[in-house]
């Protein structure tokens, strides 16, 4: 790519392998300033090669996906955070649909104290956390398994997701844009999705604050198609006031490493998560 320096390109190389880079690690890595280094990421956003976060920066794409491994990096302690939270939503006793992607495999992680539920599922990653607990009904969706993540794909699998009619649906999305759009990469994964959405009472949206800075391709849904949100940081005024209008239930996830750090307001309430 022109325009970027030796060690910026070198920057976005570690991105791309990684998920995300941190300044602090580039600081050592690099041997330079803290100031140098910002400016790195300033450029590498200026390209529209990465998208500034809180203390680094990931990878912008609005064609290609990060690799799965290395999504499960980027805003790790905020997606474990929003897994709680979302989790503490769903009773006993209830039935479920989770799709792919890291943040519902943290839902999944996060449900394995409740009991009797059913989990219909088209990520092996949630069945297999979840089906050696007895109090826990898994049953995965038949169909082509996509060797980069875990996802079971294709006609076989919406057609067994059409099969039911359960509770609650927890999914995710890559990218959600200022007028509500939940956008994804994979038009087969969106279909699954999309499937999942429609064959739920009560659809919750389970994404980071980073997504709302990314972009994706394919149409999931529109957010008035859910019924609650749960994520890590205040929405954009925008994106707060649809919610709003819709009567969309917005919970905040504060990650355990913010509600007991420095960077947290001193009028902020010391709360794993809060609801509007």
């Amino acid at each position: 790519m022109t325009g970027l320096s030796h060690r910026q390109t070198e920057i976005l190389n570690i991105a791309r392998a990684t998920g995300r880079v941190m300044v602090d690690d580039l600081v050592r890595r690099f041997e330079v300033s803290a100031q140098t280094i910002r400016k790195d990421l300033n450029d590498l956003c200026d390209h529209r090669s990465m998208t500034r976060i809180h203390g680094g920066a990931i990878v912008a794409s609005g064609v290609e996906n990060l690799a799965y491994e290395a999504r499960r990096f980027v805003a790790a302690e905020e997606k474990k955070a929003i897994g709680i939270a979302a989790a503490a939503q769903i009773p006993n006793g209830s039935s479920l649909f989770i799709n792919i992607g890291t943040t519902t495999e943290e839902v999944a992680s996060a449900l394995t104290a409740h009991e009797d539920l059913l989990v219909i599922t088209n990520n092996l990653n949630v069945a297999m956390m979840l089906y050696r607990h007895p109090r826990i009904e898994v049953i995965v969706a038949g169909g082509t398994v996509r060797r980069s993540d875990g996802a079971v794909i294709g006609s076989t699998a919406i057609n067994l997701i059409g099969q039911f009619k359960v509770d609650y649906a927890i999914i995710g999305a890559s990218a959600i844009d200022g007028e509500g759009a939940l956008l994804d990469f994979d038009y087969r994964e969106v279909q699954a999705a999309q499937a999942i959405i429609a064959n739920a009472r009560s659809v919750m949206l389970v994404a980071d604050s980073t997504k709302l800075r990314r972009t994706a391709a394919v149409r999931i849904a529109h957010i008035s198609q859910i019924q609650t949100f749960v994520t890590d940081a205040p929405l954009p005024s925008a994106l707060q006031a649809i919610c709003q209008s819709r009567g969309i239930q917005v919970i905040e996830a504060m990650p355990a490493a913010d509600i007991d750090g420095d960077d947290v307001p001193a009028d902020a309430a010391p709360i794993p998560f809060r609801r509007p």
